[in-house]
């Protein structure tokens, strides 16, 4: 069956991800670089982190050196018109401030997206405690879009948020506090329908979709955040490619790949 998605342009927005490399290619670098093609627009990489884990584990993680991941995100924007950004897993203080640095001297500003990953889906820890405050001081200042999952939705605003109501007045907290946008996704509510809040400073509006029991759930911040990046770079609204992005994850969820021994996302779905 012919694919829905577009093929890409000879000149295709260009998307920078900033992430952890995945080896298994359900999350990370490679999971971004799969839904950025989906949605055809071309994406360029800057690698932070070489991690060693599959669906439900992380056996090691290897950082970059800092100084190796800005060179990367600045030989991508002297080559490329980079048209939107990106960052996942930041692992560690300096690489957040390396990163932060490259992107505070950019000429003009570009949208950047911010999957503020802090634990994998198996409750590995992917941030470094001390990171955390380096997130709020020096990035989220850049922010367009920041894109917590529950728990770490409950680390940034320090509140509960065990409902949609919880959920949103922590929203409502953390878009006051820095001035960018806060997609609030609750699909960790396990819910019969997995509800994401978008939280920005003229108010709130909420995208559903049916939650899915038993499903592989590897990689989908990584891929919900990229794929809201495309949608940026292509030039549409914030709402737009929340909206976008939105059914894009579920079909990904709901056409996944299932072997013997594990699963994953499908990036194309049909």
């Amino acid at each position: 069956m012919k694919s829905s998605f577009p093929r890409l342009s000879r000149t295709p927005p260009v998307v920078l991800t900033i992430a952890g490399s995945d080896n298994s290619c359900g999350a990370g670098i490679q999971a971004d670089l799969k839904t950025i093609s989906a949605f055809g627009a071309y994406a360029q990489t800057a690698v932070t982190c070489v991690v060693a884990e599959v669906p439900g584990r992380v056996s090691a993680i290897q950082a970059i050196r800092p100084e190796v991941v800005a060179e990367q995100i600045r030989m991508s924007f002297e080559a490329f018109p980079v048209a939107a950004v990106k960052t996942g897993m930041l692992y560690s203080t300096p690489i957040i401030r390396a990163v932060a640095e490259v992107l505070g001297k950019t000429k003009r500003r570009i949208p950047l997206v911010i999957d503020p990953v802090m634990v994998a889906s198996s409750g590995d820890p992917l941030l470094k405690p001390a990171a955390i405050a380096a997130y709020r001081r020096l990035l989220f200042p850049l922010a367009t879009l920041v894109t917590p999952n529950l728990d770490e939705l409950r680390i940034l605003s320090g509140m509960p948020c065990r409902d949609l109501a919880e959920i949103q007045q922590a929203g409502a907290v953390l878009v006051d506090r820095y001035g960018c946008a806060f997609l609030l996704k609750g699909g960790h509510l396990k819910t019969s329908t997995a509800t994401d809040i978008l939280a920005t400073p003229g108010g709130f509006e909420t995208f559903r979709a049916p939650f899915r029991e038993n499903a592989e759930t590897h990689g989908t911040g990584c891929t919900l955040s990229a794929a809201i990046a495309a949608g940026l770079a292509k030039g549409q609204s914030l709402s737009q490619a929340v909206a976008d992005a939105k059914t894009y994850i579920t079909r990904a969820i709901g056409e996944g790949h299932c072997w013997k021994s594990t699963a994953a996302l499908n990036h194309f779905p049909r």
